[in-house]
């Protein structure tokens, strides 16, 4: 059955899982063109074993070392001719109090939360602006709205995030690429493997499975808004749990 988002090229960063794995899962659903790109192999050749008969191509990715990701661009343009879709959707979480002075901890979520996402900027911009099309999604929180204790890097990086998407917005839309960010609330995925306090990270996690969003939830967001008519660009998609 035809769709809106057959025959996109979508890339996918931080698609071994959670919000990524769903997404990949919906895409190719809808016969879109896939290169998806991780760091762990061994889910990412999983993950496109359980979809045989999709057009989909994976690749080992840090995002935050800036030629894995410009090799991903590159095998999507190699491979497809164009990019018409990245999803920003690598990230970590982890919580502590400022005065923990987990310095190394914030320095990870920078890395990854905040340059992973300007590495895929910086890949594909170029590509973009040489098509006049093209749309950047990248995934946010509802911490990048609010801020609560033990929150203050992560909000941080995400409060970033949604500067510097919005700016992209402005500075790109007359070359007609558009920008969507997708801020949920708690969602049901690993994130919370990321906090080293055992006592914060279990608290996540029973938050994340009794009130939690799934992740299919996320991804029909991401679904719908790079289907949307070129016309049209949905700068932001803020989703909370209904109860």
């Amino acid at each position: 059955m035809s769709t809106t988002n057959q025959d996109k090229v979508v890339v996918i960063m931080g698609a071994s899982s959670g919000i990524g794995e769903a997404t990949t899962k919906k895409l190719a659903e809808e016969g879109a063109k896939l290169v998806i790109a991780a760091r762990r192999e061994d889910r990412l050749k999983a993950l496109v074993e359980t979809l045989p008969n999709a057009d989909i191509a994976y690749v080992v990715a840090d995002v935050t070392n800036k030629d894995d990701v410009q090799a991903v661009i590159n095998l999507a343009v190699e491979k497809y001719g164009r990019v018409d879709v990245l999803f920003n959707n690598a990230g970590i979480m982890p919580q502590s109090l400022l005065s923990d002075l987990n310095v190394e901890e914030w320095r990870q979520m920078l890395d990854i939360n905040v340059m992973g996402v300007l590495n895929g900027i910086a890949a594909v911009l170029p590509i973009m602006q040489q098509q006049q099309s093209g749309h950047i999604v990248t995934t946010a929180s509802e911490a990048g709205h609010v801020v609560f204790q033990q929150g203050a890097v992560y909000s941080g990086t995400k409060f970033a995030v949604r500067a510097i998407m919005e700016t992209l917005r402005q500075e790109e839309r007359k070359n007609n690429i558009r920008s969507t960010l997708i801020s949920p609330g708690t969602v049901d995925t690993e994130l919370h493997l990321t906090i080293s306090d055992p006592e914060r990270r279990e608290w996540i996690e029973n938050l994340q499975r009794e009130v939690g969003l799934q992740t299919s939830d996320v991804a029909d967001a991401v679904v719908y808004a790079i289907g949307t008519p070129p016309t049209v660009n949905v700068s932001e998609v803020l989703l909370v749990p209904a109860n």
